[in-house]
């Protein structure tokens, strides 16, 4: 092969190798192209996938605050500070639509607490916190409103401003806009019942995508849904705490709130007065006119003292017709003034279907008169059932201590009766019980605790029967205590009333232990034995006690049944006295809803219907009547 062959044939193959080179350099350049793409890709992905996640945790946050029992200001603020913090908005808030009698205004329901506004505050003529924002028919903000649609703005100024009283103007606003680098503004309708507003969010991009949006407007949907669930939990949490006739507080609110105002006036040194309202003649009205009268005449009482009570006053509803309201800061003359004010706008409250009502009021002061909350409750009682048993229709400051209570009463039969071993009770139980008691004695000058009395006859209860469950003498006497003052007793006989409650089973302790938790059917001895236990209560334990003399009666009949058929003699009607038959138809009912050793507890429900069914044969039937009417009107069981 000749030199020209070879360099030909050479070239050839440097061209062969040359266009291999090139070309793999291409297939490179290509590959690396498409790395660069696929990276590009893959980072566009990725932060997707970072915004889809931090979306669906502060979806997650939301959805656990809706969830919780906090209130909706605070779940709103929340909401708010995610936006700002978590997904890189200048700024967002929420306003709401409002109504008074100037017309309808928006203004910041919600905001963020960082220097944005406040800086944004001082370059503008009208206090924005305080600012009513007008929508106007044509404004670019009321297609936001009127067609409930999110819109995205870019002269967000503007926009803003087109609403605002006065618009801002000068270098010192100018500076702000530059400071700030605000692009646009997002605006996205609230809507939810009782709750109209617009979350508006301060972006610094000018371009809105559509994913971002439609994320604002999701976001926007678990406003609503918060502001639906914060409603209904402040809905239920008004119904535990409302009696639903007046929509004032009930029982276990107000002797909750008794109990917060005393310690604080304690810590204090502030007095406050306590109301007690009772409205006349209720159950006349419930006779004659029908309870539809008897409800309008509770709701206008209701009326007159709302109008008439301080933001922070308690105005409460503790039972049928009986009203209280706890004044903080009020001494006896200004809680006198706040009575009359009251009784006097009853007075000249026209109730439709009723005509004109009135009520009896007792006024009583915490520190000026006493320190012990239960002493209060019983010398604001006794005030209101002074003027009740006085003529009505007027007002009663109560007394620190203008006869001896109920409470020393019974504390000085329990005395009598535990020291000198009246019942066969244990020495050491019998002991500590008399220590307490004797406590109590020396150191109350006013009225004793009750719930040591209660506790002291669950005591001696529980050593007869061993079903006997704690706490229910106190339920007892809150009951007998609600259909007696329907029978408009007077005040003394509510204060028998209570005495009898606390006394009147005590004889059971004589009763031999073998035939009280007997299972089956008694023999007539057995019955003979328990007939008995009446008369062994009131002649031979509890009438040698000078001071309950005027409950042996009442003791002696509380097993009499309305038709002549009970014990022990075979009294019947109106023979019986009335006080004998309430305590006779609670404990009946207190007996049917506890286990027994030949039957298992009653259903409340059973235990009512068993009542009404021995109307005109156990009991009256005007007293099962008003004993429904008790235990519809107040739980005591709660």
């Amino acid at each position: 092969m000749g030199l020209f062959d070879w360099i030909r044939i050479s070239g050839d193959a440097l061209k062969q190798i040359e266009d291999k080179m090139y070309q793999e350099k291409k297939d490179f350049l290509e590959v690396y192209q498409r790395n660069i793409a696929l990276e590009k890709e893959i980072a566009l992905r990725t932060e997707e996938l970072r915004n889809a996640n931090q979306t669906l945790l502060t979806l997650e946050h939301v959805w656990d605050m809706m969830n919780s029992s906090r209130p909706l200001s605070s779940v709103l603020e929340t909401i708010v500070s995610s936006l700002h913090g978590e997904f890189g908005y200048m700024y967002s808030c929420i306003i709401q639509k409002q109504l008074d009698t100037k017309g309808t205004f928006y203004s910041f329901r919600t905001y963020l607490q960082n220097s944005f506004l406040e800086e944004l505050n001082a370059c503008i003529p009208v206090n924005i916190f305080e600012a009513r924002f007008t929508i106007k028919e044509g404004s670019q903000l009321y297609d936001v409103v009127q067609n409930k649609e999110a819109k995205c703005f870019n002269n967000l100024w503007d926009v803003l401003f087109e609403a605002y009283p006065e618009s801002p103007s000068g270098a010192k606003f100018e500076e702000f806009k530059k400071k700030n680098l605000i692009k646009s503004l997002i605006a996205l309708p609230i809507v939810s019942k009782g709750f109209t507003g617009i979350l508006l969010v301060f972006s610094p991009r000018e371009d809105t995508k559509d994913s971002e949006l439609n994320f604002l407007s999701l976001f926007t949907r678990q406003i609503e849904l918060a502001i639906t669930i914060a409603n209904l939990f402040e809905t239920v949490k008004k119904q535990a705490v409302t009696d639903p006739l007046t929509e004032l507080f009930n029982r276990r609110f107000y002797e909750d709130a008794l109990s917060r105002e005393a310690v604080r006036a304690l810590r204090l040194n502030q007095p406050f007065t306590l109301i007690s309202l009772d409205l006349d003649k209720l159950k006349q009205i419930n006779d004659t006119l029908g309870h539809q009268a008897g409800d309008a005449a509770i709701r206008a009482v209701a009326r007159v003292i709302t109008k008439n009570s301080r933001s922070i006053d308690v105005p409460s509803r503790v039972g049928g017709e009986e009203f209280t309201i706890i004044l903080p800061g009020i001494d006896s003359q200004g809680g006198l003034i706040a009575a009359e004010r009251i009784r006097s706008s009853l007075e000249n409250e026209h109730v439709e279907g009723v005509g004109k009502v009135t009520a009896s009021v007792g006024v009583a002061t915490f520190i000026e008169m006493t320190t012990d909350v239960d002493e209060l409750v019983e010398i604001a009682d006794k005030a209101m059932y002074f003027a009740k048993e006085n003529g009505r229709n007027q007002v009663k400051l109560a007394e620190t201590k203008d006869s001896i209570s109920w409470q020393d009463i019974a504390i000085d039969a329990f005395l009598q009766i535990l020291d000198r071993h009246k019942i066969p009770f244990g020495k050491k139980t019998a002991d500590e019980l008399i220590k307490r008691l004797q406590t109590k004695q020396e150191t109350n000058t006013g009225g004793v605790t009750k719930e040591l009395l209660y506790d002291v006859a669950d005591s001696i209860s529980k050593t007869y029967s061993p079903y006997y469950v704690r706490g229910i003498t106190k339920q007892k006497i809150r009951l007998a205590y609600q259909i007696a003052k329907r029978f408009d007793l007077p005040k003394v006989d509510l204060d028998k009333l209570k005495l009898a409650m606390l006394l009147y089973d005590i004889g059971n302790v004589m009763i031999p232990n073998n035939v009280l938790t007997k299972k089956t059917p008694l023999t007539n001895e057995e019955k003979e034995v328990i007939t008995k236990h009446p008369i062994i209560a009131a002649q031979e334990i509890l009438k040698p006690i000078t001071p309950i003399a005027g409950i042996i009666p009442i003791i002696e009949h509380h097993h009499e049944n309305w038709d002549g058929t009970g014990y022990p003699g075979k009294k019947s009607g109106d023979e019986i006295p009335l006080i004998s038959q309430i305590i006779l138809i609670v404990d009946s009912y207190f007996a049917m809803i506890q286990d027994r050793p030949y039957r298992s507890a009653y259903s409340k429900e059973e235990a009512v219907a068993e009542i009404q069914n021995l109307a005109g044969k156990k009991y009256s039937v005007e007293l099962v009547k008003e004993f429904v009417n008790a235990i519809n009107d107040i739980d005591p069981f709660i």
